[in-house]
């Protein structure tokens, strides 16, 4: 345990015993603050968290009882449940110091105190007070986890594979960066994908939809709060600032907190410090942020309806996702992965699409992206017969209850080589890419085949 990472706080009427203490626990490399009066501790304790206390139960007002300690005792109870707390008693007063251990102290030591024994104490207590930390941030990073999907993003498209290598670049600084894109494109998954590239990739994912959160809780939940800062709070509780502490916060939905929600964020932003709702010891942010959002922020900034300067701290870099229909070289891989996927989770036998339903998949606009992609699968594993899942199973959109010249009524917004590209993709799968099969079915030689894969930048 590094000593210089912990601050003690000791408390005592006596000048002589505030010296020796603090003469006693600098040589330990602790951090020292005296005080001499139970005012005195509690105004420090609304400045300052400290990693131990060493209070006397006696002072000036009453030197024998132990009165005025007992009450300091239920005070800085209430103000915070966890710091542990050594109380200082003269000898014959054990009888003191076991009814202040039932209020709350953690431990008590008599006077005179043997030095090697008080830092054993300390240790003994500082590191106590850690591992129930520790435990309470575990707790409720589990709780989050439990949410959590599992990292696996499919991209084979030329877009995508430079939009994943800008990221894992980023990824290396510690800028701020927003995610724009549609509903349904994946930006919470390359959230994720930034933070396991990143070099806080060892600690915490905290990801927060704020969108969800009511404006009442907002504080609590992005702050924390301590016990009985308002009438429901029956314990102590961690905001996710606090959670994500040396790792990544991503914010989804940015867009949809209000503006005084969006100053308190700011302020955070800027200071790097927030408090816990009802308490006044400040605490350090030392997070990555990552925000997302499918609103045009620019233009809420305009309405008044965005702050200017939260979106400077946010977009230090954006990056947008493309859309489904931007990226249609990769909807045949989704789609096998979706199947997969459910076929595990479902405990169902292997599924594939059939060369009918892959051309459909291609060939529809996809305004959901690929959370549509992924719920069109999932209900064409359910409505299919057998091990094939056909066209009329994914039950899309304007699909398969049209005549026979579907292909020409669905091409015809489409430019010609757009109807190329697309005709070139669905072959490809029906070949599983064999290059001279694929070639031959579509009357081309391989070098002309060739050419068309780099005019189109499909030769991945």
């Amino acid at each position: 345990m590094n000593n210089a990472n912990h601050s003690i706080l000791v408390a005592d009427d006596d000048a002589d015993v505030l010296s020796a203490l603090k003469l006693a626990l600098r040589t330990e490399q602790y951090q020292v603050t005296t005080a001499s009066s139970p005012h005195e501790v509690i105004t420090l304790l609304e400045r300052k968290h400290f990693s131990c206390l060493l209070i006397d139960l006696n002072y000036t007002q009453d030197t024998t009882s132990g009165i005025e300690g007992m009450s300091l005792l239920k005070e800085i109870r209430q103000r915070d449940a966890d710091v542990p707390i050594i109380v200082i008693t003269g000898f014959g007063s054990v009888g003191i110091a076991v009814e202040a251990m039932k209020l709350g102290a953690c431990d008590f030591i008599e006077k005179p105190w043997r030095n090697s024994q008080l830092f054993a104490r300390i240790k003994q207590q500082v590191e106590r007070a850690n591992a129930i930390q520790v435990n309470k941030k575990l707790s409720h990073e589990n709780a989050l986890l439990r949410e959590a999907q599992p990292l696996n993003v499919v991209a084979h498209s030329n877009v995508m594979s430079t939009l994943l290598t800008q990221i894992e670049r980023v990824a290396q600084s510690d800028m701020n960066v927003l995610f724009t894109g549609e509903n349904g494109t994946g930006k919470s998954m390359l959230a994720k994908y930034l933070h396991h590239h990143s070099t806080r990739s060892n600690n915490s994912f905290i990801s927060v939809n704020m969108g969800a959160i009511p404006e009442s809780l907002f504080e609590s939940e992005m702050f924390g709060h301590v016990k009985g800062a308002f009438t429901d709070a029956k314990d102590d509780r961690i905001g996710r600032f606090e959670l994500a502490n040396q790792g990544t916060l991503f914010l989804d939905e940015i867009a949809n907190i209000n503006l005084a929600q969006q100053a308190k964020l700011l302020h955070v932003l800027e200071a790097h410090q927030f408090e816990r709702v009802g308490s006044a010891v400040t605490l350090q942010a030392d997070v990555r942020l990552v925000s997302a959002t499918n609103a045009p922020l620019e233009d809420l900034v305009a309405s008044g309806q965005f702050r200017q300067d939260l979106l400077y701290r946010l977009n230090t870099v954006e990056i947008r996702i493309p859309a489904l229909r931007e990226r249609i070289e990769d909807i045949p891989n989704l789609a096998t992965h979706f199947i997969q996927q459910l076929c595990t989770k479902y405990g169902t036998a292997a599924k594939s699409l059939s060369d009918c339903a892959t051309s459909a998949l291609l060939q529809y606009t996809w305004p959901g992206n690929i959370r549509e992609l992924a719920h069109t699968i999932e209900r064409g594993m359910f409505l299919s017969n057998g091990d094939i899942i056909d066209e009329s199973a994914l039950n899309l959109p304007g699909g398969k209850s049209k005549p026979a010249n579907q292909k020409l009524q669905t091409t015809e917004e489409k430019t010609l080589e757009e109807i190329e590209k697309q005709v070139i993709l669905e072959r490809q799968h029906k070949h599983d890419k064999d290059p001279i099969k694929t070639a031959r079915s579509l009357g081309l030689t391989r070098s002309s085949y060739y050419r068309r894969l780099e005019k189109y930048q499909l030769n991945q």
